[in-house]
């Protein structure tokens, strides 16, 4: 399985060879697809093994080991690389499990719910001001990446891009065919505003782009309603007197950064509780991947006590068939209860072992002294 996220590629291997030789390919692997000399890219490399293995996919897919606690995108992620990867039996039960647990970190801790980048700031406060956002019109000033990233919040909340301006009216007319909408000049900006809910300003012009007057000459074409400003350019693209304005309401970079950095404080104190979920969540499948170990070997040594059964019954046939139809099922019924109680508490002892440590260690133990073969082991634990 391969996982890779905006900053993180991680293969997530299962097999019956050797650890060494598993992870060699994968290296080979690394370094085939990357094109990277296969000795620089050992120098950069992390391995986990094991139970650390999984409990770092469990961490990854609630969103504790991003560069922002919480973040929405991961989960999505993980599920993306399960759907496309090849999993044998314990990666499949590995990434469901890590999907399930972060659905449960999601759904039982507030990690998630703070905004935690400018782009999602500016959603958040135009969510604050309006309410529903459903039918809001926006008017995107700028065309690059940061106002795009914005443009998605908003109409992730129900928001309308309704007008994208740019200095060149072809890249205004690209972002358009994303998010729909019309596309101006900059000089066309403070005729719309009269039409547009929120205004999100990302350029890098050297000067305002709407002052406070421009402001104010349009405030009586919109009867009252609020104009929300949202300026995340460097140098500045709004006026900071805007905000003076009776229904008008100015956020910058500034202000946006102080939201994000108490949502960030918010998420850290939730990733407390969305670690104590993760570790118990590992709990889970470490003792589901232990009693791989133990079930076929209390499976074999059933068979193998009920062949034994048998072939006793089969030679005593002679002696049977003197008996009665009730009498040979009494003889069975007898005979079955003997062979269930004798391993009742080796079945229980082996059970209760596959919740520790040791139950490889028991299923090996069992294994030799009933003589199971290798038959029994075929559940053993892949290295991971």
């Amino acid at each position: 399985m391969c996982l890779s996220t905006c900053n993180r590629t991680e293969l997530y291997l299962a097999g019956d060879e050797a650890l060494a030789d598993v992870a060699d390919r994968a290296v080979a692997l690394l370094a085939d697809r990357s094109g990277l000399d296969e000795g620089r890219l050992r120098a950069v490399l992390y391995r986990l093994e094991d139970e650390a293995a999984g409990i770092h996919l469990f961490r990854v897919a609630a969103g504790l080991d991003s560069m922002v606690p919480g973040e929405g995108e991961i989960l999505g992620q993980v599920r993306e690389a399960y759907e496309a990867g090849s999993p044998g039996p314990l990666l499949d039960r590995l990434f469901r499990q890590a999907i399930h647990t972060g659905k449960k970190v999601r759904t039982e801790t507030a990690i998630a719910e703070s905004p935690a980048s400018v782009s999602s700031a500016a959603a958040a406060l135009a969510e604050q001001v309006f309410g529903d956002l459903g039918g809001c019109r926006v008017m995107l000033v700028g065309a690059g990446a940061i106002g795009e990233l914005a443009a998605r919040n908003l109409a992730s909340r129900g928001a309308e891009i309704a007008v994208v301006a740019n200095r060149s009216l072809d890249r205004a007319r690209e972002v358009t065919e994303r998010f729909g909408g019309r596309a101006i000049t900059l000089e066309e900006l403070p005729d719309e505003l009269g039409r547009v809910d929120v205004v999100l300003t990302s350029t890098s012009a050297p000067g305002y782009l709407l002052t406070k007057a421009d402001v104010a000459l349009r405030l009586a074409q919109r009867k009252g309603r609020p104009l929300f400003l949202i300026d995340i350019a460097v140098p500045r693209d709004l006026d900071p007197e805007i905000h003076d304005l009776d229904g008008c309401y100015l956020y910058d970079i500034d202000d946006l950064e102080s939201v994000v950095a108490e949502s960030l404080a918010d998420r850290r104190r939730e990733a407390g509780r969305a670690e104590a979920i993760v570790l118990d969540e590992a709990e889970h499948f470490r003792a589901w991947q232990a009693s791989r170990d133990v079930v076929p070997a209390i499976a074999s040594l059933r068979a193998l006590a009920e062949e034994i059964r048998e072939s006793e019954l089969e030679r005593a046939r002679a002696r049977l068939e003197r008996l009665t139809e009730a009498e040979r099922r009494a003889v069975e019924a007898v005979t079955t209860r003997i062979v269930d109680k004798l391993l009742h508490a080796p079945t229980v002892k082996m059970k209760e072992a596959a919740a520790g440590a040791d139950g490889a260690v028991y299923a090996d133990a069992l294994r030799h002294l009933f003589g199971l073969g290798d038959d029994a082991a075929s559940g053993r634990n892949p290295r991971q």
